[in-house]
């Protein structure tokens, strides 16, 4: 069970994580990649690396055939599948070992005992492991039927969880408090669940009120030994999807890490579990302060939000299955673990939490995540990436560790507060207000926190004003080095000089819908003097530092000091501060006739494929009425009309695949 390369079947920061351990073990490494990541960071860093199809991952990282015979040309003698794409699939698992590879996972068999959710929770539960009551659909078509739900959700009570029984990430998973919104639930759970998993199963269960995601690590050997690693929460979710992640949780004492540490080895043995893997369950205590916990599925690899063990045990997981994949003993038995401090994840995507998360694509202008003590990111992309619609949006993972709790969270927030991601929407200003939140510092958390606490999560507004003249400094410091390189008809003239002295030269920024005009006149070398909304300030240049198309600089705005990073790209200008981003946009002197937007259009906010279309020409709609189902990112997105009116035109049909501002729906609206 030997070998000397391996071969990872992922991409992004998994597969650079991957590797990372592979070069500390000797080991020689293999990348694949889609034609869409050829010049991926994870392809550059690997010793070699082969294509395996086009963009879409049904044909490159779904692709069975593929990555063996990658495998095989290469010479590698085993697969490590990271998380996502096939790390769960039972198939692959035995396809790899028929192949004479080794795969860096648990056996197939495992894999299939746990790949589907309702003969894992049957096991379970017969196994002595407490479950979450609730309906499996049974083992025929009529127990998948929608009659059979329906009559099962009566037994269940409301509010209830529909959930696919292959698969995770929240796809195919739905929230169910009215018996009438059952049948539609239903329908959406199947076609995202055979999309994304090939099997459209699902299964019903109760739905705890207040619950907390706890979750454990396990790790096996060939040998039967079964450890757990302690336990991990990931209650802060958004879609079923968690964003943050600790280690350890904060609810749980020393008696309910044994209990639910002892649940999960046993069920890791039940199986006859074998390398990484996490044991799920929901969690919640009463008042009286006593606590339960429910199985809820075993996720058969890696976690993405393994590095928090990582950072309180001491240990190197992935080194852990490729030794456990060459035949090696577990170095150490449950006794000999402990836990060390406190540790924090925050998922960084690529999506905009003021609209309900929609993933988001564009380039990235900017990516700097400056490095600090107790700080680690494992990331997979860079400055100058594209971030497309094919795959999951998570661009990195930034994790803090801390002697407690809270020196993990200051520092975390720190490393977020200074952390600058321009040119593409993301969640990060959103993770700094969750560290923020008083709720979350008292550890008072559960699944429903962002829902709980959305008012008190909404943005705040940056100071644009200042922004704009910081900008607008950038602007005539950038003029007057160009003005000095390449001459001019009067060269000695000073930079801003007119022959109007009464009339100052003037920048227009647009940000944030709204127009800055920030005039200024020039005071000497970096120093002008801005007047905008009525107001003077005097702006200096003090240093900078230059790097491409990034400058950090020190600046006085006014009284007080301050060192932004400020990012151009055409007339797009970011300008980032501690907790705080502006994007700007030079309005151009003499403006051109722009596209003027229909009232009454429906829009794709993003590029992504037609599912369906759910109104046709002639029908009045309501305002918020859904409009096209959309799929982008693995997920469905409703659009909803804009406003009041009746359908003049649909301009796309199931199956289309639709660019970012293409119009799909035209309404006219209605008349007041």
């Amino acid at each position: 069970m030997t070998f000397r390369k391996v071969l990872v079947a992922n991409r992004g920061e998994i597969a650079r994580r991957i590797m990372r351990t592979c070069r500390a073990m000797g080991l020689e490494t293999v990348a694949v990649c889609s034609e869409a990541d050829q010049r991926a960071l994870h392809v550059r860093e690997a010793d070699e690396a082969v294509v395996i199809g086009p963009a879409p991952s049904v044909d490159s990282y779904l692709r069975m055939d593929r990555i063996i015979d990658a495998a095989l040309c290469t010479g590698a003698g085993a697969i490590h599948p990271g998380y996502g794409f096939l790390s769960e699939n039972e198939a692959f698992a035995r396809a790899v070992g028929q192949a004479g590879l080794v795969f860096v996972g648990p056996t197939p068999e495992a894999i299939a005992a746990m790949g589907s959710k309702i003969a894992a929770k049957r096991l379970m539960a017969a196994s002595g492991v407490p479950v979450v009551p609730g309906y499996d659909g049974g083992d025929d078509a009529a127990g998948q039927g929608d009659e059979a739900f329906v009559a099962a959700a009566a037994q269940v009570g409301f509010p209830l969880l529909v959930k696919a029984s292959a698969g995770g990430g929240g796809k195919g998973m739905r929230v169910v408090r009215r018996l009438e919104d059952l049948p539609a639930a239903l329908a959406t759970a199947r076609r995202e669940a055979k999309a994304a998993f090939g099997d459209d199963r699902l299964l019903v269960e109760r739905y705890l009120q207040n619950p907390r995601h706890i979750e454990v690590q396990i790790l096996g050997d060939a040998a039967g030994n079964v450890v757990h690693l302690f336990e991990r929460e990931c209650s802060i979710q958004r879609r079923h999807q968690k964003i943050l992640e600790e280690a350890p949780s904060p609810m749980v004492d020393a008696a309910l890490r044994q209990r639910i540490g002892e649940a999960a080895a046993l069920a890791g043995r039940v199986i006859g579990y074998r390398s990484a893997g996490t044991v799920e369950f929901v969690a919640q205590r009463a008042a009286d302060g006593s606590a339960e916990f429910f199985f809820l599925e075993v996720n058969t690899r890696l976690q993405v939000e393994h590095p928090v063990t990582e950072l309180v045990t001491g240990l190197d997981l992935v080194r852990l299955q490729l030794e456990v994949a060459m035949g090696r003993p577990l170095p150490f038995t449950q006794g000999e673990l402990t836990l060390r401090g406190h540790a924090i994840e925050a998922r960084l995507y690529a999506e905009d939490a003021d609209k309900d998360f929609l993933p988001q694509t564009g380039v990235l202008a900017d990516f700097h995540i400056a490095p600090g003590e107790g700080l680690r990111v494992d990331s997979g992309v860079q400055t100058g990436d594209e971030v497309g619609i094919h795959y999951d949006p998570m661009l990195a993972k930034i994790i803090a560790w801390g002697a407690d709790r809270g020196e993990a969270n200051r520092r975390l927030a720190r490393a977020l507060r200074a952390a600058s991601v321009q040119g593409v929407t993301t969640n990060l200003a959103f993770l700094r207000r969750v560290l923020a939140h008083p709720a979350w510092e008292a550890g008072d958390i559960t699944t429903h926190f962002i829902a709980d606490h959305a008012e008190t999560l909404r943005p705040a507004s940056p100071d644009r004003a200042r922004a704009a003249r910081i900008a607008t400094l950038q602007r005539v410091v950038a003029l007057d080095a160009e003005r000095r390189e390449v001459g001019g008809v009067l060269p000695g003239l000073p930079l801003g000089w007119r022959n109007n002295r009464f009339a100052d030269p003037e920048v227009r920024w647009e940000s944030g819908g709204e127009t800055f005009a920030v005039g200024y006149r020039v005071l000497g070398a970096g120093r002008i003097l801005t007047r905008s909304g009525g107001v003077e300030v005097e702006v200096e240049l003090l240093g900078r530092d230059d790097a491409g198309d990034a400058s950090s600089l020190v600046v006085r705005v006014g009284d007080a000091i301050l060192r932004p990073r400020l990012v151009t790209r055409g007339e797009s200008l970011w300008v980032h501060l501690p907790g705080e981003d502006v994007a700007l946009t030079a309005v151009p002197r003499f403006v051109t006739a722009e596209k003027v937007k229909d009232v009454g259009s429906c829009r794709a906010p993003m590029p992504g494929k037609v599912i369906a279309v759910r109104v046709a020409v002639g029908e009045a709609v309501t305002v918020n009425q859904p409009l096209v189902v959309l799929e982008a990112m693995k997920m469905e997105h409703a659009l909803d009309a804009p406003t009041d009116g009746t359908i003049a035109e649909v301009l796309v049909q199931p199956g289309d695949i639709v660019q970012a501002d293409q119009e799909l729906v035209r309404l006219q609206p209605a008349t007041a």
